[in-house]
């Protein structure tokens, strides 16, 4: 890991313009910078103000340094010149998962290939991070807003600031309760227990989200405050599910492809982390879908070639052409309106509820 000047920084960010700032929050501010090799650059300056922030601070730089995959945002080195040290990262230049799925001014919404490959390059990663890296990782901190594009829509994980490491032989660390409402699991939130399967449940989030192309993060529709995870669980359970689909998703994917994908979003966001399962497992079920639907491409591939089409063939060529000239929007609404006030502290117990709903029966998804 390289150490950087201060000045080398400085320069590279025209004095840490705010015109260079392309993210940040509550944890700090990230910059594009230009290096003097011409490499583009992200630099976080982390908001350190007490121990906890730099314990942070601390141990992402650790967990970086035990990786080494490539669908985690790299690591080049930082700089320690000034009161708060400051990180140095690959420049990810085409957004999060999020904006992409928000498909707002100058973002195209994703194909459903694209959302496909991406959950798969996730699921490598987390399983990579759970079984593979020289410590147990567990990231903590799963959502749409910490997976990075790059310009061909390659997945990048990132902000590790949260995460924690164990040894091998631990399966679980207790932690005060961190994370963001709307992926945080319910299990983790109870007992204050960590575990892999706590990153199971944020995936399997994010899975939703990429099948209905609405965040997770409550939104207010009409006057009442709408939760994915709920209605998803809800849509899967009264035998609705196409109804919350994003229209773009029904329109490339086939049913039995959205089918299986929503039945093991529905696994990941089993109530006990016993009943969800390993990332590993999650990897192996997305890579046999897009097999699937790869030999189900060819096929079709192979009957049109023997045809004469005036009319364009595939029946997505009308989303793909509104997707490539920006032309895309969804409007769908999920179709219920039983909203939950934010103030109520029952709001966890009413996602359990509904997450745990398959205790009496297999919900069907038909």
């Amino acid at each position: 890991m390289k150490m950087y000047e201060l000045e080398e920084l400085e320069k590279a960010t025209n004095r840490f313009d705010k015109t260079r700032i392309i993210g940040g929050g509550g944890h700090g501010h990230v910059y594009k910078g230009i290096l003097s090799d011409q490499r583009v650059v992200a630099i976080k300056i982390p908001n350190i103000s007490n121990q906890v922030e730099l314990a942070q601070f601390i141990n992402e730089v650790f967990i970086l340094s035990q990786t080494n995959h490539r669908n985690v945002v790299k690591l080049f080195g930082c700089c320690l010149q000034t009161q708060v040290p400051l990180l140095v990262f690959e420049f990810i230049s085409g957004g999060t998962l999020s904006d992409h799925l928000l498909a707002g001014e100058g973002v195209s919404p994703l194909s459903f290939q694209d959302r496909l490959r991406i959950a798969t390059e996730v699921a490598k990663e987390l399983s990579y991070l759970h079984t593979e890296a020289s410590i147990t990782i567990f990231h903590r901190d799963i959502k749409s807003s910490n997976v990075l594009l790059d310009e061909r829509n390659t997945a990048r994980l990132a902000d590790f600031g949260a995460s924690r490491s164990v040894s091998f032989e631990q399966t679980s660390v207790a932690t005060a309760v961190q994370g963001t409402f709307g992926y945080l699991d319910p299990e983790y939130h109870q007992t204050g227990r960590l575990t892999v399967k706590s990153d199971v449940y944020s995936f399997g989030v994010i899975l939703a989200e990429l099948l209905t192309g609405q965040l997770a993060i409550p939104r207010q529709e009409n006057n009442v405050v709408r939760y994915l995870v709920m209605d998803f669980l809800v849509a899967l359970k009264e035998n609705s599910l196409f109804k919350v689909i994003d229209p773009l998703v029904l329109d490339e994917g086939s049913q039995e492809a959205v089918k299986r994908i929503a039945r093991l979003a529905e696994t990941c966001l089993k109530l006990s982390g016993n009943d969800r399962p390993t990332m590993r497992e999650v990897e192996d079920e997305l890579e046999a879908v897009r097999c699937k639907k790869a030999k189900a491409d060819d096929t079709m591939v192979s009957v049109n070639s023997g045809r004469s089409s005036v009319g364009g063939g595939a029946a997505s060529s009308e989303t793909s052409r509104r997707i490539r000239t920006g032309q895309y929007r969804s409007e769908r609404r999920f179709p219920y309106d039983d909203g939950i006030d934010l103030g109520n502290p029952g709001i966890t117990s009413r996602l359990v509820s509904t997450s745990s709903s398959e205790a009496s029966g297999r919900s069907s998804t038909t």
